[in-house]
């Protein structure tokens, strides 16, 4: 049998959306209001990546940000000029993509950051990379426990350039659970960590969409609002 179901997105909505999350991070007088980056990994929870992504580009958002290199491929594809930000692990194979179509990937082992450093060497070029911390989550990232073993290395790679970092809150949503305050002492331990082994200090982001709207402590640089859009 042969369904004749279709979805009407409505951009126009969209970037209303975006735009209500802009006026509501704007709400307490004299904090310079964090950038959003825009999440539109899964196809936009499925509502058409490409067509999205070119949509809250020109409402404004200063990153977006997507699961995979070829979720980020398919943007650029697309037309997408801001910076890409590659969420998840990265894959050996896969790192061409990074280069080729100027993407932002998470660094969230030592395996990624020699695979990137290597990559980028051959290439003579620098890589500009976000940094996630492991706070909670327990899915990828460093431990926040263990960064004065762990980050040293990957700081000094020569052809890495630090511009962020980032972490994940496991259970925002969830009103009565209290690790959202847990994970929130240990990145701002960590951040603190980086701090002091790093050049100069980098940015700071971590709320999703839950936390955007629960807590502004976790505003920091930029937030995150995937579902909220």
């Amino acid at each position: 049998m042969v369904r004749s179901t279709v979805a009407h997105v409505d951009l126009a909505a969209l970037q209303h959306n975006f735009a209500a999350i802009q006026a509501f991070l704007q709400q307490e007088p004299g904090r310079t209001p964090p950038g959003v980056i825009a999440v539109v990994k899964a196809n936009a929870y499925g509502h058409g990546s490409e067509r999205v992504a070119l949509a809250l580009e020109q409402a404004g958002a200063a990153m977006l940000a997507c699961a995979d290199i070829e979720e980020g491929v398919v943007l650029r594809r697309a037309g997408v000029r801001v910076p890409i930000l590659v969420f998840g692990a990265l894959s050996v194979s896969d790192l061409e993509g990074v280069f080729e179509f100027g993407l932002t990937p998470t660094i969230s082992s030592l395996s990624a950051a020699k695979a990137v450093q290597a990559a980028a060497a051959a290439r003579g070029t620098t890589a500009g990379y976000h940094l996630k911390i492991d706070t909670g989550m327990n899915r990828l990232g460093f431990r926040h426990d263990n960064l004065e073993r762990t980050l040293p290395g990957v700081l000094a790679s020569p052809n890495l350039r630090l511009e962020a970092v980032f972490t994940h809150f496991a259970s925002a949503d969830v009103p009565e659970s209290s690790l959202l305050d847990t994970q929130r002492g240990r990145f701002e331990h960590a951040c603190d960590v980086l701090d002091r082994l790093a050049s100069r200090p980098a940015r700071r982001h971590a709320s999703n969409s839950a936390a955007l709207l629960r807590d502004s402590r976790v505003w920091y640089d930029a937030v995150r609002p995937g579902l909220l859009l």
